[in-house]
């Protein structure tokens, strides 16, 4: 039987802290022990393991970057939140999610310091960031807020009204969309059917060679144009 650790990277962290002065390829380490060790897990329990292991590199590098528990990430639902609970000090206790007195499968405010807001329903984290990012106005000590949300999640209403009043308020509030085209069920946004329907359309496509045409015949200042209007597709 072979003594070697599975999870060599991650058997040295036990809060974020611990992976702040890692080096790039003790993070990429990290991620595949954080993986594999999920994998690992689900094999013996199961459960809804399939957003959090779309969410490995993320999580890694939110709290790399953000000071947590100081700085305040607010996951959308919670499972896409699993890594962070294995980052939080909840390695060894995600064996018992969702099951008799283990751990919940959301973020729950009294499981540890780290889940600044504990919620089941989707759509919810940019509303409940913007709040906590009101709220450094009256703070002495201020804090970074960031809000995590799917795509799936972005088909609630509740997410665009934070958006607009967060907007209007001027928020210092950092929103990140885990853009993966996956859900629990397809789906249902008129948006996004929109702008796939416009992307497609042969109107467009006859402007889009137009101007990459054009922007051939500018030299750097052409590449640097065609750079930037390929990222706005993408973004679209």
């Amino acid at each position: 039987m072979s003594d070697t650790n599975p999870y060599p990277v991650l058997s040295k962290v036990n809060i974020p802290a611990d992976i702040r002065n890692f080096s790039i390829s003790e993070l990429k380490q990290l991620c595949t022990d954080i993986r594999a060790y999920m994998v690992d897990v689900i094999s013996e329990i199961g459960g809804h393991f399939g957003g959090g292991l779309g969410t490995v590199e993320l999580t890694v590098a939110l709290h790399k970057v953000f000071n947590t528990p100081k700085d305040l990430i607010v996951w959308d639902t919670g499972h896409q939140a699993y890594p962070h609970k294995i980052l939080t000090g909840r390695k060894e206790q995600l064996k018992t999610i969702r099951q008799l007195n283990g751990i919940s499968g959301f973020l729950k405010r009294s499981e540890s310091e780290y889940d600044t807001f504990g919620a089941g329903h989707a759509s919810t984290s940019i509303s409940a960031a913007l709040g906590m990012a009101i709220a450094q106005n009256y703070e002495t000590e201020k804090r970074k807020v960031v809000a995590v949300i799917g795509d799936g999640a972005m088909t609630g209403g509740m997410a665009y009204e934070a958006m607009n009043n967060s907007g209007v308020l001027k928020a210092n509030l950092i929103v990140v969309l885990n853009d993966n085209n996956m859900s629990i069920a397809p789906n249902v946004w008129q948006i996004s059917n929109y702008f796939n329907e416009l992307i497609a359309h042969p109107e467009y496509n006859k402007f889009k060679g137009y101007v990459w045409d054009l922007t051939g015949k500018l030299d750097q200042f052409g590449d640097r144009l065609r750079l930037i209007a390929g990222r706005l597709e993408n973004g679209i």
